[in-house]
């Protein structure tokens, strides 16, 4: 796509400015040429063709009336002068053989000699001298050529109005690629995106336009992800629900034990993936208050390890408990807190395989305390990194839906410690194990204050 001229001004007031003054330009040149021709004879030699058209009328005797503002001087072949009209002060040569005409003082003459010898003289008021005469003569003049200024008024407005409709639309171009764009969208098609190369407070709109359709379609996506999602993970156990119930309709299962111990945990499945989902939707909208307090975290963790022991105690992983003694307090919710310890210990122990080790590290950062729990499981392929924290997404669905999980665990671990003002990543290296590290708050009164 070719650069056009205005796009390297990163203003849009130069743009507009740029405009004008060309258009400007454009009209004061043809202007100049235009008035330039109609100018080409000046006021005063004007003003002695009239005053040469009144001496030729006095050395002819056809002369009536002296007009106002005139002195008429009539030089005789013996020397005497009459002299009629206004006195205008200085007067010029009078002893001619040939037609003379100029400006004395403040006012223009012509001289002519008659056929007796003798000679007449015109003298009339320079109408360009004085404030009051260059403006008679500005509005004298403006009366003469009007006809000239309206075509150049229509010659310049109409090339004006061409040279900016050209520039303006390089301009608009982009307004009218988002105007189209909004009404694709408003169907559901948000893959739609503005280009443009210019720099000013338009191509900053458009981008900023890019960026919130790239972020509709991940939203767009996200929610269609998240029904079909959803939709399978409310199947699995519903599916295995209603056929149990079958089968002890139809008398091929009976209703002992074993059997309706599978239906109640295909019935707990269920009801943790609904409080899962309300959960996360409570931490993301910010409906569920954090009740904050001073703790210290290296019990809580011991606790951890304990539960997770007796819970897991099938998996020869080894559980470390690497929080120094040392480590300020933190400032955080408890149960939230040990809701996204427990949740990141419990898949690093999943994960990891018999004879491995799961050690959870905390050090202090400035006025908040990160804290890492480290696996030497498998890793994880740096494809699936970007994306291990959004809801139902799983590096390895087959595994995870068998160990009973339902893809919601690490989306909650995300809102809690985003809620307490951190963030969240992951670091793995296939072969190498993973590790997790989040940021939770320092205790205010650490130290005389956070660090």
């Amino acid at each position: 796509m070719s650069t056009r001229p205005l796009d390297r001004f990163t203003s849009i007031r130069a743009k507009l400015g740029s405009t004008v003054v060309i258009a400007v330009a454009l009209a004061l040149a043809i202007s100049s040429l235009l008035i330039g021709f109609a100018l080409r004879n000046s006021p005063k030699d004007t003003e002695a063709i009239d005053a040469l058209a009144l001496a030729r009328s006095a050395a002819t005797g056809r002369l009536d009336a002296i007009p106002r503002h005139t002195m008429v001087i009539t030089l005789s072949p013996d020397g005497s002068r009459t002299i009629e009209g206004e006195d205008l002060g200085e007067l010029p040569r009078l002893h001619v053989d040939v037609p003379r005409w100029g400006v004395i003082g403040a006012n223009v003459f012509a001289t002519l000699p008659t056929a007796d010898g003798g000679s007449v003289t015109v003298l009339t008021p320079s109408a360009s001298r004085g404030f009051l005469g260059r403006l008679s003569a500005t509005t004298g003049f403006l009366q003469s050529v009007w006809w000239q200024f309206l075509l150049v008024g229509a010659v310049a407005a109409t090339i004006s109005l061409v040279v900016a409709r050209f520039l303006a639309r390089g301009m608009t171009q982009p307004l009218r690629d988002m105007a189209a764009a909004a009404r694709r969208m408003e169907t559901g098609d948000y893959a739609v995106r503005v280009e443009t190369r210019s720099r000013d407070e338009v191509g900053r709109l458009a981008a900023a336009f890019n960026r919130m359709s790239a972020e509709l379609e991940g939203l767009e996506q996200s929610r269609r992800d998240l029904v079909a999602n959803v939709s399978h993970e409310l199947k699995t156990p519903i599916t295995a629900i209603r056929a149990h119930l079958e089968n002890l309709l139809d008398g091929v299962e009976r209703p002992d034990p074993a059997t309706l111990e599978v239906m109640l945990g295909q019935t707990d499945r269920l009801g943790r993936l609904v409080d899962q989902l309300l959960e996360l939707s409570k931490l993301e909208s910010g409906e569920l208050p954090l009740h904050r307090e001073q703790l210290d975290l290296r019990p809580l963790v011991d606790e951890l390890i304990t539960e997770i022991d007796v819970a897991r105690s099938d998996r020869s992983v080894s559980l470390r408990n690497d929080v120094p003694d040392d480590l300020p307090a933190l400032f955080a919710d408890r149960e939230r807190l040990h809701q996204v310890l427990f949740n990141l210990v419990d898949n690093a122990v999943r994960f990891t395989p018999e004879g491995g080790d799961v050690r959870v590290t905390a050090y202090r950062v400035n006025g908040s305390v990160q804290i890492a729990v480290a696996d030497t499981g498998a890793g994880i392929p740096a494809e699936h990194l970007p994306r291990l924290f959004e809801r139902f997404y799983r590096a390895d669905p087959s595994r995870s839906r068998d160990d009973g999980g339902t893809g919601i665990g690490l989306a909650i671990a995300r809102s809690v410690v985003e809620a307490h003002g951190g963030t969240i990543r992951a670091e793995s290296e296939p072969g190498r194990g993973s590790v997790f590290t989040f940021d939770v708050p320092a205790s205010p009164t650490n130290n005389g204050g956070p660090g």
